[in-house]
């Protein structure tokens, strides 16, 4: 195992509050954290705490994705059923840009599209239904789509394909991962294909550097078990994963996978898993070889010490820097890289 060494540490004031997400962009890194804050840091000067900090008054912020990292756009949105779209570039007093929604149950999922226009959240379930509302922020005085019948708990994930935004994925803790094509009103003619995962966690697309990217699909569960989809596979495979990995816990002597970080360039991703009570995340590349996809245990990244005891939340790679960021509950962003 190459390991990293903890390089510099922000450490959130308040002792309950957790980090997050990490969110890269232009101008820096975006952070969200428990206690409602949207912050932006420095990469290079981490230690000295945020160069900008938000209220985000979700009432409890659920999420954030990136709008525009060029533009150090952001989105977040939270428990009020409203959805913020704030520009980092400018001074926190004004870069709230647009508010939308806020006459819908909690929300606890969110993608974004900058080059469709478009804002896509997923509720909870009210009511006996979950919704997958869609906003073109053209015209952001009303919604441009809601779906209601895919699925029928909390939508916990939604991701846009990085090369087709058109296509929309989500994932409920009613166990169902649905690959919708956002361009189809019609509920029952715009859900392409569902695979049947178990309560979804986290999900997303893996770019393929010699084959069609829009459908190879990942499904991280609540209960640790970690699977990759072919849609174009799937229904003449009756349902089956392209690769399941099963419970990583038994897999990597872990205890929880944190989170899956796409690669760029069809470079496969890396999977962030941790062991609390070892006091260790390791950082494990996935990839597709001749014998199909597979997760390399000879190049394991090991960050010792990690965030204590405590759950890492969020990670993000800086490949030409040589430096991983990691977000924990332990209300601290590390940096790590290479020891001397």
């Amino acid at each position: 195992m190459y390991q990293l060494v903890n390089s510099d540490t922000y450490k959130y004031p308040g002792q309950e509050t957790y980090v997050l997400d990490i969110l890269p962009i232009a101008t820096g890194f975006a952070a969200t954290a428990s206690d409602q804050t949207l912050s932006l840091f420095d990469p290079l000067g981490l230690s000295q705490g945020p160069v900008k900090r938000i209220r985000t008054e979700h009432g409890n912020l659920t999420a954030a994705k990136v709008y525009s990292a060029a533009d150090s756009v952001i989105c977040t949105t939270g428990e009020n059923g409203t959805i913020s779209v704030w520009d980092l570039r400018l001074d926190p007093s004004n870069a709230r840009a647009m508010q939308l929604g806020g006459n819908q149950p909690s929300l606890l999922s969110l993608a974004c599209s900058n080059e469709t226009n478009t804002v896509a959240v997923g509720t909870e379930l009210a009511n006996h239904q979950a919704s997958i509302i869609i906003w073109d922020l053209r015209s952001p005085t009303a919604a441009k789509l809601q779906y209601v019948e895919g699925h029928s708990d909390d939508i916990t994930v939604l991701t846009h394909h990085p090369t087709q935004p058109h296509l929309l994925l989500s994932g409920s803790t009613d166990g169902l991962v649905n690959l919708t094509d956002t361009r189809i009103a019609d509920e029952d003619e715009a859900v392409q294909v569902t695979f049947n995962h178990g309560s979804v966690h986290r999900a997303g697309f893996l770019l393929l550097l010699d084959g069609d990217a829009t459908t190879t699909v990942y499904a991280a569960s609540h209960d640790e078990k970690f699977a990759l989809y072919d849609a174009a596979e799937h229904a003449a495979a009756g349902g089956a994963a392209a690769a399941d990995f099963g419970d990583v816990r038994a897999l990597l002597g872990c205890q929880y996978l944190a989170d899956v970080v796409p690669k760029a360039r069809g470079a496969g991703a890396v999977v962030g898993v941790g062991a609390q009570d070892q006091q260790m995340f390791q950082l494990i590349h996935l990839a597709k070889g001749a014998s199909g996809w597979g997760l390399d245990r000879e190049t394991v990244v090991g960050l010792p010490g990690a965030h204590g005891s405590e759950l890492v939340r969020s990670f993000c790679l800086y490949d030409e820097q040589q430096v991983v960021f990691t977000a924990g509950e332990d209300g601290c962003v590390k940096a790590w890289r290479p020891g001397n």
